[in-house]
C-alpha cells in the first residue's frame, strides 16, 4: 500500500494523549529492561533512566550477574536481577525463566539494549518472546530475532515497538544499508507490515510507521545526537511511555519526538557536537510537559 510521509508536530503527538501526571509508582507502570553485557553495562543505565524520565513509576534491569551491583549502585531507584552469563559475558539464554518471572505482570519490557553477539542474543530471544504476553520494545542486537523469525513478535497483537538502526533495518530486511538510507520511510512501512510492529528508525531523519497505517510519520534530528547510547536512551522513552499506557504508535511518535527535540536543545544550550547520550535525559520530562499543553 502507498503512504503518505508528514511530518511528525505537536498537533499531531496530542493525538496520542499521555496519562495525566498524577497517582504514585504503580500506577505509572513498571518497565523491565534486559540487556548489557560484561563490557556495556551503560547502555541498561541509559535505558532505564529514560524510561524513568518519561514518566515510568518502577524502573527493573536484568544484566549479567558480573556487572548487576554496579548497576544497581549507579541506578539506586532500580530493581536489579543478575542474571547467568556466558563465558564471553553475554546473557545467557539459561536465564530465560526469570526474566519471564520479570516480564510477568510489567507494563513494559525493553530487550536488547546492551547486547553484543547476535547470536547469544538471538539464542535467548528464541527461548524467551514465544513466551511474552505484555507491550515489548526491541532494540539494537534484539532485531537479530525477527531477521531469523519475522513473525515472531505478532502473538502479541501490535503490542510492540521496534528501534532499529539503519545497519540493524537494512539486516532484518535483507537489504544493502544504502538502499535503507535512501528509502528509510518505504523500509520502516515495510518492517512494520511484515512483524506487525510499530518501527522507529532512521538517520539524523527518524520516521515512525505502523502496520498497515496510510502515514509515516516525519521528524528531523539533529547531528550531536549520532553518538554511542543514543539509541539505548530513545529506546528507553519509548519503553517508559510503554509502560504508562500509550499504544504503541503513539508511544513510538512521543519517544521519537522526545529523544530528537532534546537532543535540539541540548546542541542550542550547549554546542552542536560533543555532548553526550545521558545529556538529553534531564530535558525529557520539561519537552514531554511542555508538547503535552494544549498552549504549547
Amino acid at each position: 500500500m502507498s503512504r503518505t510521509v508528514r511530518d511528525l508536530d505537536a498537533a499531531q503527538l496530542r493525538a496520542w494523549p499521555l496519562p495525566e501526571p498524577e497517582g504514585g509508582k504503580e500506577g505509572r507502570g513498571r518497565v523491565v529492561v534486559v540487556g548489557g553485557s560484561r563490557r556495556t553495562p551503560g547502555a541498561v543505565l541509559l535505558a532505564a533512566e529514560a524510561a524513568m524520565r518519561a514518566g515510568a513509576g518502577k524502573p527493573q534491569v536484568a544484566t549479567a550477574e558480573s556487572v548487576a551491583v554496579a548497576v544497581s549502585v549507579a541506578l539506586p531507584e532500580a530493581l536489579v536481577t543478575a542474571l547467568p552469563e556466558r563465558g564471553d559475558g553475554e546473557i545467557a539464554a539459561t536465564s530465560v525463566d526469570q526474566v519471564v518471572d520479570l516480564a510477568a505482570g510489567c507494563d513494559a519490557l525493553l530487550l536488547g539494549p546492551g547486547l553484543l553477539s547476535p547470536d547469544a542474543a538471538n539464542e535467548l530471544l528464541e527461548a524467551l518472546v514465544p513466551r511474552l504476553d505484555c507491550p515489548v520494545v526491541l532494540d539494537a542486537l534484539a532485531m537479530s530475532y525477527l531477521t531469523e523469525h519475522p513473525d515472531g513478535v505478532t502473538h502479541l497483537h501490535g503490542r510492540v515497538v521496534l528501534t532499529p538502526n539503519d545497519s540493524e533495518l537494512a539486516e532484518t530486511l535483507g537489504l544493502d544499508e544504502a538502499e535503507v538510507v535512501d528509502r528509510a520511510a518505504e523500509c520502516c512501512a515495510e518492517l512494520a507490515d511484515r512483524s506487525g510492529a510499530t518501527v522507529v528508525a532512521g538517520g539524523e531523519t527518524t520516521y515512525v510507521a505502523a502496520p498497515r497505517s496510510e502515514v509515516v510519520w516525519r521528524h528531523p534530528g539533529v547531528p550531536g545526537l549520532g553518538v554511542a547510547g543514543s539509541g539505548d536512551v530513545k529506546a528507553g522513552v519509548v519503553a517508559g511511555l510503554l509502560a504508562r499506557g500509550v499504544p504503541a504508535e503513539g508511544a513510538a511518535a512521543w519517544g521519537a519526538a522526545l529523544h530528537l527535540r532534546a537532543g535540539r536543545a541540548v546542541s542550542e544550550h550547549e554546542a552542536p557536537l560533543g555532548f553526550l547520550a545521558r545529556d538529553v535525559l534531564p530535558w525529557i520530562p520539561h519537552l514531554m510537559a511542555q508538547l503535552s499543553s494544549p498552549a504549547h
